[in-house]
């Protein structure tokens, strides 16, 4: 186990770019968070994927309409696949006119008429329909079972243990459940995989059929850094809601995202989450360690045309710490000796750690920068040669 560069650490305070999920959700708990009035919640440091503070995170919950945050996803990825253009028309169903029948959220579609897929689109975002969403739920799974399926293979492709989906605009269903954590998850992922498409959730109103109907994310009008994401509420899931915030820094911007569920009121989910959102910024610093594929260590490699290769990481590697804590970070390598060629491009060789003190705060794949062929006979032999002696 070897230590590398601390002194490379000391003073980085950059934030990076989204970075995806490659690293753990390390939870972080050296600093108290706020008290949040709320059943459960959570704050995710989007670009170090680290979880700043959460109560009560893998506690199952109704979801409700933040449900949609899978539903757009889908219909997002459907976009991107050409299975569905933004000005596609579709004739309404009787299924989705009579979802929106029910007494919750709705964009007053009416059955047989034809509407466009973009307007579908922000009146599930915007006005939170619930049968513009079974309207598009419809058309890219082929049926309302079908889009269900593969919001639920989604879930176990984002390695989700808990979630489970029966409905795609959130009303309750028995085993329709989700968890703070698993929320967050979803929502980092659209919000990552969808940059372009996230813009809808900046809207602050709709009109259809001339009737305009406001976003329920208050957060949008009090702060010019939120531009996202979606509320929820049934009578046992209680206000709900997902925010993020993008705030640039002299280093560059970060993105946090707060979770959360059971709040007593609109306003009181508004200002929860806004607490967080700001003890989040003022609170903690993300630094970068590393550029994605910059070098980090050179490894010895035995029996290749080469007697060493480069180390690197495929993803930026962002931690979040307590602010001015950056200096104490330490990196540390393990590795599995002897390396034996042939070495591929981006193959796993090794893991990086990244600790605060004693807590580890990252955990990330080192894989190899460059191809590594086996060498010829009288090379193999002679490294052959000296690992038995080493």
């Amino acid at each position: 186990m070897n230590r590398l560069f601390p002194s490379l650490i000391r003073g980085l305070r950059r934030a990076a770019l989204a970075l995806g999920l490659a690293l753990p959700m390390w939870a972080s708990a050296q600093i108290a968070a706020p008290e949040v009035a709320a059943r459960a919640y959570l704050l995710l440091d989007v670009n170090a994927n680290q979880v700043l503070a959460a109560r009560d995170p893998d506690t199952t919950v109704e979801p409700a309409s933040l449900t949609k945050l899978m539903t757009a996803y889908l219909v997002f990825q459907a976009l991107h696949e050409k299975k569905l253009g933004l000005d596609q028309m579709l004739t309404v169903s009787e299924r989705a006119w009579r979802t929106g029948m029910t007494d919750a959220s709705r964009m007053y579609i009416q059955v047989g008429t034809q509407v466009k897929v973009e307007d579908l689109i922000k009146g599930m975002i915007v006005q939170s329909g619930n049968d513009a969403t079974v309207q598009l739920a419809e058309t890219v799974g082929g049926s309302l079972e079908g889009f269900v399926a593969m919001m639920n293979r989604q879930a176990q492709a984002f390695g989700l243990k808990t979630t489970q989906f029966k409905n795609p605009e959130g009303l309750p269903a028995p085993g329709h459940v989700s968890t703070a954590r698993e929320l967050s998850v979803i929502a980092a992922r659209l919000l990552i995989d969808f940059p372009a498409e996230a813009k809808y959730y900046t809207i602050k109103e709709f009109s259809y059929g001339k009737i305009t109907q406001q976003n329920r994310n208050l957060l949008l009008w009090r702060d010019p850094t939120v531009d996202g994401l979606k509320t929820g509420y049934t009578d046992a899931a209680g206000y709900c809601l997902i925010a993020t915030a993008k705030r640039d820094f002299p280093a560059g911007p970060r993105r946090l995202v707060a979770v959360i569920l059971g709040a007593a009121s609109k306003e009181a989910r508004a200002t929860e989450a806004q607490k967080l959102l700001n003890w989040g910024y003022s609170a903690w610093d993300a630094v970068k360690l590393f550029d994605a594929k910059q070098p980090i260590a050179r490894a010895d490699v035995w029996k290749g045309t080469q007697s060493s290769v480069q180390l690197t990481s495929l993803t930026p590697v962002v931690v979040t710490v307590p602010r001015g804590d950056a200096a104490k970070l330490q990196t540390q390598l393990t590795r599995t000796d002897p390396l034996l060629a042939p070495l591929a491009v981006g193959q796993k060789l090794g893991t990086l750690k990244v600790t605060n003190g004693r807590q580890v705060v990252a955990e990330l794949p080192l894989t190899v920068a460059e191809p590594v062929p086996l060498a010829g006979l009288f090379g193999r032999m002679w490294d052959g040669l000296r690992l038995m002696i080493k």
